[in-house]
C-alpha cells in the first residue's frame, strides 16, 4: 500500500496542513520542521505526482516581477514578454504582477523585493542590482522559502535559485574578438559604453572584453569605462563630449542599453572618424543602425525566453521539481546586417 499525506504527518509528528506547505514547498515552516517532514517522505518512500495534483487542485502560481523602470528598449521587450505570458495565464496557471523600480537603485531595489515577500508569492524574478542591500534581502527570501530567480543581471552571491539571462563574460568576451576582426589594421583608442557598474552583467562584460582585447588586439588601448545609466540623453552628452575631446577613438563597445543616445551621437561624426560599434540587444534602433553602417554587429539576447525561463523555473521551484539546465540555458545571438531576421 503507498503510503499517504497521512502517515507522512503520523511520522513527522505535524498536522496535515504542515506537510501541505513542505510538500508545496511555501513559505511558514521552520527549517527544523520542514528537515522532520522531508525525512519521513524519505523514509516513507513517498512519491507523488505535483503537476497533476496541481491540475487537479486547479492550483494558480502567483508569481512577481521586478523590472527597471528605465525607458529602453529591452526592458520594453523584458515588458512585451511578460504581456505575453500574462495572455497566456489560464493555460499557464499563473497570475503575474509587475513591480517598476527605479533603475540601478539598489535601496528601491531591496525594499521592492521585501514588499513583494510579504505577499508570499509562488516565486519572484528580478533584474539584480549587485550590492550587499539586495543581497542580504534576497537571502531573506529564499530562507523564507520563496523560489527566488534573477533575471538578466545576476548576484555575486548564492542568494537566489536560479539565474536566467546569458553568460554574460561570454558575452564581452566575444565583443572583444569582433571588435579586434572589424578594426584589424588600425591603432587607437577604445571607447567602452555601460549602464552602471553596480550591476554584475556590465562589470562581467566589461572586465572580460578588457582582458581579450589586452591579450590579443594590444594595439587597441581600452579607455575607462563611461556610464551612461541606460539613458540615451545622458549616452548622447558624455559620448558627444568624447568624440569632441579625441580623435583617437577607432572602436566603441556599448555593453548596456541607451543606444538612441549612441546612434544620435554617431551620426554627427564625419564618416571617416567613425569608430568600429559592437552593441548590444537587437531593437529597432540598432537594426536601423546595422543596416546604415553606424553598428558594426550586435550580440542579443532573447527577453521572451527569458521570462519564459523565469517562469518555468518558478513553478518547478515552487513543486519542488528539478530544473532543467539545457532548457534553461539562453543563448548569444549575433548579428550583423547581412543575417537580421
Amino acid at each position: 500500500m503507498k503510503p499517504t499525506v497521512h502517515d507522512i504527518a503520523s511520522r513527522a509528528g505535524v498536522s496535515l496542513a504542515t506537510v501541505d506547505r513542505v510538500l508545496n514547498r511555501r513559505p511558514g515552516v521552520s527549517a527544523r520542521t520542514r528537515e522532520k517532514v522531508d525525512q519521513a517522505v524519505s523514509e516513507l518512500g513517498f512519491v507523488r505526482d505535483v503537476a497533476a495534483a496541481n491540475l487537479a487542485k486547479g492550483r494558480i502560481y502567483p508569481l512577481t516581477f521586478i523590472i527597471p523602470s528605465n525607458d529602453n528598449s529591452f526592458m520594453r521587450g523584458l515588458r512585451l514578454a511578460l504581456d505575453e505570458a500574462s495572455a497566456r495565464a489560464g493555460v499557464e496557471r499563473i497570475a503575474i504582477r509587475l513591480i517598476d523600480v527605479p533603475a540601478f537603485d539598489a535601496a528601491a531595489l531591496a525594499a521592492a523585493l521585501r514588499h513583494a515577500a510579504m505577499e508570499e508569492p509562488a516565486g519572484i524574478a528580478f533584474v539584480a542590482v549587485d550590492a550587499p542591500d539586495v543581497a542580504a534581502a534576497a537571502l531573506e527570501i529564499v530562507s523564507a522559502g520563496i523560489p527566488l530567480v534573477t533575471l538578466v543581471s545576476d548576484l555575486s552571491g548564492a542568494e537566489r535559485d536560479h539565474y536566467a539571462g546569458i553568460d554574460n563574460a561570454a558575452a564581452g568576451r566575444t565583443a572583444a574578438s569582433l571588435l579586434g576582426r572589424f578594426a584589424a589594421g588600425r591603432q587607437g583608442k577604445v571607447a567602452v559604453l555601460a549602464g552602471s557598474m553596480l550591476v554584475r552583467d556590465h562589470r562581467e562584460r566589461c572586465e572580460a572584453f578588457a582582458s581579450v582585447m589586452a591579450q590579443d588586439f594590444p594595439g587597441l588601448a581600452v579607455l575607462p569605462v563611461i556610464e551612461g545609466r541606460d539613458d540615451p540623453a545622458v549616452v548622447e552628452r558624455k559620448l558627444s563630449a568624447l568624440f569632441a575631446d579625441r580623435n583617437d577613438i577607432v572602436a566603441l563597445y556599448s555593453l548596456g542599453a541607451g543606444n538612441r543616445g549612441l546612434i544620435r551621437a554617431l551620426e554627427r561624426q564625419p564618416a571617416e572618424r567613425r569608430p568600429v560599434v559592437i552593441a548590444h540587444e537587437l531593437t529597432e534602433t540598432t537594426r536601423g543602425a546595422l543596416q546604415s553602417g553606424l553598428i558594426d554587429a550586435v550580440l542579443n539576447q532573447d527577453a521572451g525566453h527569458e521570462v519564459r525561463s523565469a517562469i518555468r523555473v518558478l513553478k518547478a521551484k515552487a513543486d519542488g521539481l528539478p530544473v532543467v539546465a539545457a532548457q534553461e540555458r539562453i543563448r548569444i545571438d549575433i548579428f550583423l546586417k547581412d543575417n537580421l531576421p
